[in-house]
């Protein structure tokens, strides 16, 4: 959470650097299961360092400090993980086999997977509602708006099935992030060369490992090859485009002199420390705030992906660590807020058709002839109804 971030405890849990640490211990207990499996490791040995897990916590604050020290936090972790195993033979096999990125990158994907599956419920919901206000304003005559000047009429509902396109473009990409999701799994410099000391069989070390976490088994260790990180950045940065546009349009149309819709009103929301008439869109400068953003943290890991040099990368890898965070909190977050915002939204059906009426000469200038807005939508209620479609053959696939 972040007194600067409004709206982070919604995330806080999931990408926190508790969140970090959990999915770090996550880690290193898969790596002795794994290790156990293949006969590098005993049942006890394993069970010994799960125990160790279960029983204590790092101090947090000292890991902070001590991490400077070692440039990561996996170092001092695993120092004070094997200072807290009992059986000093078990204590011994503690990240024997893996190196801090193997670590560190195997709990970010962690991280990343609670993350997308919280973006997804939240996604979901903001598309069902959205379907919802399509199908009830497939007949609210509203006007279109192109470089910001009066263009021809269109329906609201198209207007709500756009953003539902978006959002389904979204959660799409979201959902096939979840898939594949890799561990890492190289040692030093991703020839699994200690692992080898270990067992005859490395790859079916790391396969165990894999199954262990709930990932998948890339083949190869992918120190210096991103593509994981920036799939993610990828998925996230859409997200946070698709509820930036929805933002954006909330905002225009609540303005005082169009106020065609507006967010619910929730007590102690929206008000301002000077002007008590104020009612601001919060929810929505928040989602924009978070769409403005997220482009540059995913432009981030893209450099981040062109730097990795060598065997493991000399700082470009550490760059990666913040910006994937920063911008995992900022999607939840927004996830969160558009699903909120949507189910609250006012739509004035009356300030809309004011709208019209006032601009039926410019909105029909297209046609140039006279007549009923109302009968110049063109194919609106099609396209309405295949986004609505859409929705429906993404909820059936998503329920099963």
């Amino acid at each position: 959470m972040n007194l600067l971030t409004p709206g982070s405890h919604r995330a806080g849990s999931l990408v926190d650097d508790e969140a970090v640490v959990t999915a770090l211990l996550r880690v290193e207990v898969a790596w002795a299961v794994a290790l156990s499996e293949v006969g590098a490791a005993t049942a006890a040995q394993s069970e010994a360092i799960a125990k160790a897990v279960v029983d204590w916590r790092p101090d947090l604050a000292a890991l902070i400090t001590e991490t400077e020290a070692a440039g990561n936090p996996v170092v001092p972790l695993v120092r004070a993980l094997r200072s807290a195993v009992a059986d000093p033979a078990a204590r011994a096999l503690v990240h024997r086999g893996l190196t801090s990125q193997d670590v560190l990158d195997t709990a970010l994907i962690l991280v990343a997977r609670d993350a997308l599956r919280r973006i997804r419920t939240d996604l979901v919901t903001t598309a069902q509602t959205l379907g919802h206000l399509a199908r009830e304003h497939g007949d609210s005559v509203m006007p279109g708006r192109t470089l910001t000047q009066y263009a021809v009429p269109i329906t609201f509902g198209l207007k709500a099935a756009q953003w539902l396109a978006g959002v389904l473009d979204a959660l799409e990409l979201a959902t096939d992030s979840l898939t594949g999701l890799p561990v890492q799994c190289g040692g030093a410099a991703g020839t699994l060369a200690l692992t080898n000391e270990l067992t005859d069989d490395p790859s079916a070390a790391v396969a165990a490992f894999a199954r262990a976490l709930e990932l998948a088994d890339p083949g190869v260790p992918w120190h210096t090859t991103r593509t994981a990180v920036t799939r993610l950045g990828h998925a996230l940065v859409t997200v946070c485009d698709a509820l930036g546009v929805i933002a954006a349009d909330v905002l225009v149309l609540s303005r005082p002199e169009i106020a065609e819709v507006r967010e619910g009103a929730v007590e102690g929301r929206g008000g301002s420390s000077t002007m008590p008439h104020k009612r601001n869109p919060v929810l929505s400068v928040l989602m924009r705030s978070a769409a403005l953003q997220a482009p540059l943290l995913g432009a981030q890991l893209h450099l981040a992906a062109a730097q990795a040099v060598d065997e493991r990368p000399d700082g470009a890898w550490h760059s990666e660590w913040n910006a994937l965070r920063t911008l995992l909190e900022l999607t939840v977050t927004a996830a969160a807020q558009s699903a909120e915002l949507i189910a609250g939204l006012e739509v004035d059906v009356d300030a809309m058709a004011h709208h019209v009426a006032e601009a039926a000469d410019d909105l029909l200038a297209e046609r140039g002839s006279g007549g009923e807005p109302s009968t110049y939508l063109g194919s609106a209620g099609a396209f309405t109804d295949r986004v609505l479609d859409r929705l429906t053959a993404t909820l059936e696939k998503e329920s099963r």
